[in-house]
């Protein structure tokens, strides 16, 4: 005879299993971790606790009252990610493809209530054919519960999204307005209209992968900020991206042990080349500032003019936003813009301080970007400098013009320290083109226009292609040399750390969207 546990324990057991054995083997097969995989791998050892382990759904229609399975397609609780309470939702495919019911939905939002109201990050693991089509509005009712989460807790807790497998239709959007998204490569795709749909509408023949996977997101979209190769590789990800975010809008990221000693980085001496027109890699600037090997790059092969990611300096965790003279030659264009933008004010939201390496020629120009509305996406990144609070210094590496200097972090839109190079150039536009308009005739009516042009560039750069007269005028804080770059720049982040600025009395500002 049982004893009085034994129901609970046949119910918990069922639980555990989700849509049966031969599912999960089926999932394996495909090189898919099964949700509660995901979760083991994620969490600390022994530090998930399952909530809602036996909720079912609620329809009676379409034969559903006899499919039930413990769980309802989702898995939903809280643990610790080294040692920091993080609250978790894994959808399983196993059961009814991962469709979102009603009482799926409820389980989710019962977890970012948790999250929102205890102050830590909430992780989505997402693997979901969409709404459960036997429940109608029910189910559609449930994402935009979801939604409305996913905005009341934006920049309150870190929100982060894992597309583990399909995600498709209205499910997408719930991913979009989290702060980061990954997606697995080969095995995960999002989109709001599938490729039958896509044929049908639009004549077009594309594949999931082509639409929506995680290739065309990570490179044309930008909707995915990571990829990885298998579900443990984004489960890694996941782990390090929140080692560099605080638990909430209240709180910093924890620091690192550090001790300040001989910070003198030789290896910066020789970084720029002597022809200011030839490309260098700005990630070695970034290595040869920053603690060794903490760079965590975002958004690696989307707008590759900008680099952003977050590394450490001084045990300290910062954001980083640099052009990148290897692409384009670090021009900032509409996808670039919006990249930094969004970078930006997620380091805002969360207290991580910025540190913004500039080498920018200009915008990129162009018929294509301006029928692309470079003027407001450029503008997004100047509007998300403007209103950052937390501690900001801008480093000129080499080139720094036109308009494309004041967005970049400049002294102008409140950056509390600007630091240069001695090579910087900081002017309007490029020594040749200046002279150009500036002595157009002088040139002109010269008996060698060619060396007379020569002259002029000469003269124009000696007065103006340097960062000394921005210096004089206090827009440049102090030109360094790149040697003693890191030490500065721990020193500057140290002095800035209880930094607080009062902002204006509104509800939010209108950014240009």
């Amino acid at each position: 005879m049982g004893n009085k546990y034994s129901v609970l324990n046949d119910k918990t057991a069922k639980a555990n299993l989700g849509g049966g054995e031969v599912r999960i083997e089926k999932q394996h097969a495909k090189g898919k971790l099964t949700a509660r995989e995901r979760i083991h791998f994620l969490l600390d050892a022994g530090s998930f606790e399952e909530i809602g382990q036996l909720v079912t759904h609620r329809t009676k229609d379409f034969g559903m009252d006899k499919q039930i399975f413990y769980g309802d397609g989702v898995i939903t609780g809280y643990g610790q990610i080294n040692k920091r309470l993080v609250f978790v939702f894994a959808q399983d495919f196993t059961v009814f493809g991962g469709s979102l019911s009603e009482t799926h939905a409820e389980k989710i939002c019962k977890i970012m209530d948790l999250a929102l109201e205890n102050g830590a990050p909430c992780i989505g693991l997402n693997d979901s054919g969409g709404a459960r089509i036997q429940e109608g509005v029910r189910s559609l009712g449930g994402y935009a519960d979801i939604f409305y989460r996913n905005v009341q807790a934006s920049g309150v807790i870190p929100q982060i999204s894992a597309i583990m497998g399909p995600c498709a239709g209205g499910a997408v959007y719930s991913p979009a307005m989290t702060d980061f998204t990954l997606m697995v490569k080969n095995t995960s795709f999002m989109f709001v209209t599938g490729p039958n749909v896509v044929k049908t509408v639009t004549n077009e023949t594309v594949t999931s992968e082509e639409l929506g996977g995680a290739s065309t997101h990570s490179t044309k979209s930008g909707v995915t900020h990571l990829t990885a190769i298998h579900d443990l590789d984004a489960i890694k990800k996941i782990k390090a991206l929140i080692s560099y975010m605080p638990q909430n809008n209240k709180e910093i990221t924890p620091m690192l042990p550090f001790e300040f000693g001989d910070e003198k980085r030789p290896e910066l001496e020789n970084i720029i080349p002597e022809n200011a027109n030839q490309p260098y890699d700005i990630k070695d600037v970034v290595k040869g500032i920053i603690d060794k090997d903490t760079f965590f790059e975002i958004h690696p092969d989307f707008a590759e003019n900008i680099v952003v990611g977050f590394a450490r300096l001084g045990g300290r965790s910062i954001g980083i936003v640099g052009n990148q003279p290897m692409f384009l030659a670090g021009c900032l264009d509409v996808h670039s813009s919006t990249k930094a933008a969004r970078f930006v004010r997620f380091c805002d939201c969360f207290n991580i301080p910025l540190l913004v390496l500039v080498d920018v020629p200009g915008f990129l120009p162009g018929t294509d970007q301006e029928w692309n509305a470079i003027i407001t996406n450029g503008a997004k990144l100047l509007y998300a400098f403007s209103e950052a609070t937390v501690p900001r210094i801008t480093l000129i590496t080499r080139k720094a013009y036109g308009g494309a200097y004041d967005v970049m972090n400049s002294k102008h839109i409140g950056s509390d320290l600007n630091y240069a190079w001695p090579i910087a150039e900081i002017a309007v536009m490029g020594a040749k083109g200046a002279s150009e308009i500036i002595f157009r005739n002088e040139i002109k009516s010269a008996k060698d226009p060619e060396a007379k042009l020569l002259e002029k560039e000469a003269e124009y750069a000696e007065k103006f292609a340097n960062p000394y007269s921005a210096t004089e005028r206090g827009f440049i804080d102090e030109v360094i040399l790149p040697v003693d770059t890191r030490r500065k720049l721990i020193k500057g982040f140290k002095m800035l750390e209880k930094k607080k600025k009062a902002c204006p009395d509104r509800k939010h500002g209108n950014i240009p969207l």
